[in-house]
C-alpha cells in the first residue's frame, strides 16, 4: 500500500531558519569588532557557476558577511590563481576562501584546493580537513553533506542504527557524507552502503535502504521500483533537462523520479528547494565559524 502522506523535507524553509540563527552569531561577532569575510574566486564564465556565486554573494550581504569577489578570466594561468590564493591566505579580513568548481580543465584542481590554508577552507576539501572528518576530529565539513545531516536532524530523521545507502562516490558528496554518517556521534551511527557506476544490480541495495541518498548527477535515475516502501529519500542531484512547456525550454530535476518515488517514501526532498539551499547556508555557517576561531 502506498504512503498516504509523504512528508516533504523543505530545504528552503530550513535554510532560511538557519540563516536567521547565523545573523545572531554575526551580531555577536560585530560586538567584538569582527566581521566574517568570505573570498569567492570564480574562474571563467560557466553559467551555472555564475548563478551559484551570485547567490553566495547575495547571502553574504544579507548576513553581514564581507564578501571579496575575485572573477578571473577563463584563460587565467594557474600561477596567477595560486598567487591570488596566497594573498587571500595572508589577508586577515578573509576568514574563508572558496574557489568555485569546476575549474577549466587545464588548471590542476588538486593543487589549487591544497593551496588554501585548512583554517580558511570553508568548503572542507583540503586534505587536512578531509582527514579530520574521517578521524572524527574538529574541522570544516563539505557543505552539501553537512546540509543533508542538518536537514535530517531538523526533521527528526535519525540515522542511528539505520541502513543508509548512498548512490554516488564523489569527493564532494558521497565520500564525505559516508564518513559523517559512520561516526560514533550524535546524528550518525548509521550502517552505510555506497553504490556507484560500477555497482552491479544497484536496485538490490537501494531497496534495502532505510535512508536513500541520491548523489550521482543522473536525471531521475532512482525509480519507484528501486525504493523501499516507507524509506526516507534525500535527493542531492540538480540536473537541467529539456522541457518544451517551459519558457526557458528546460527544467530542473533531481536524481530521483520525484512524482513516483514520493508516493512510496515516508519523507523526501524536492528539487529544487531541497538540499540546494542548505549547501549555501552551511557555507555561511562554516565562514562564521572560521571567523569565531580566528577571533579567539
Amino acid at each position: 500500500m502506498a504512503i498516504t502522506k509523504t512528508r516533504i523535507i523543505d530545504g528552503k524553509k530550513t535554510a532560511a531558519s538557519l540563516l536567521e540563527e547565523l545573523k545572531v552569531k554575526t551580531a555577536a561577532l560585530a560586538k567584538k569588532k569582527i566581521q566574517p569575510g568570505l573570498a569567492v574566486v570564480l574562474v571563467g564564465e560557466d553559467p551555472a557557476s555564475q548563478v551559484y556565486v551570485r547567490s553566495k554573494r547575495r547571502t553574504c550581504a544579507d548576513l553581514g558577511i564581507q564578501s571579496f569577489s575575485h572573477d578571473l578570466p577563463a584563460n587565467c594561468t594557474e600561477k596567477r590563481l595560486l598567487n591570488l590564493i596566497d594573498k587571500l591566505n595572508e589577508d586577515e579580513r578573509v576568514h574563508g576562501i572558496l574557489v568555485q568548481m569546476p575549474l577549466p580543465d587545464r588548471l590542476n584542481e588538486k593543487r589549487v584546493l591544497e593551496a588554501i590554508r585548512p583554517e580558511k577552507d570553508v568548503d572542507g576539501f583540503h586534505p587536512v580537513n578531509v582527514g579530520r572528518l574521517l578521524n572524527g576530529e574538529e574541522g570544516f565539513v563539505p557543505c552539501t553533506p553537512a546540509g543533508c545531516l542538518v536537514l535530517m536532524q531538523r526533521y527528526g530523521i535519525r540515522p542511528e542504527g539505520k541502513h543508509v545507502v548512498i548512490v554516488g562516490r564523489s569527493n564532494i558528496v558521497g565520500k564525505p557524507l559516508a564518513a559523517l554518517l559512520i561516526q560514533k556521534a550524535d546524528n550518525a551511527n548509521a550502517t552505510v552502503t555506497i553504490c556507484h557506476s560500477r555497482t552491479r544490480s544497484i536496485a538490490r541495495y537501494t531497496r534495502e535502504a532505510d535512508i536513500l541518498i541520491a548523489a550521482m548527477g543522473v536525471p531521475e535515475f532512482i525509480k519507484p521500483r528501486m525504493v523501499r516502501e516507507g524509506a526516507v529519500v534525500i535527493d542531492v542531484g540538480v540536473n537541467r533537462i529539456p522541457d518544451a512547456t517551459k519558457k526557458s525550454g528546460t527544467r530542473l530535476v533531481g536524481d530521483v523520479a520525484f512524482a513516483g518515488v514520493s508516493k512510496k517514501a515516508k519523507a523526501i526532498t524536492p528539487v529544487p528547494g531541497g538540499v540546494g539551499p542548505m549547501t549555501i547556508a552551511m557555507l555561511m555557517s562554516n565562514t562564521i565559524r572560521a571567523a569565531e576561531l580566528a577571533g579567539r
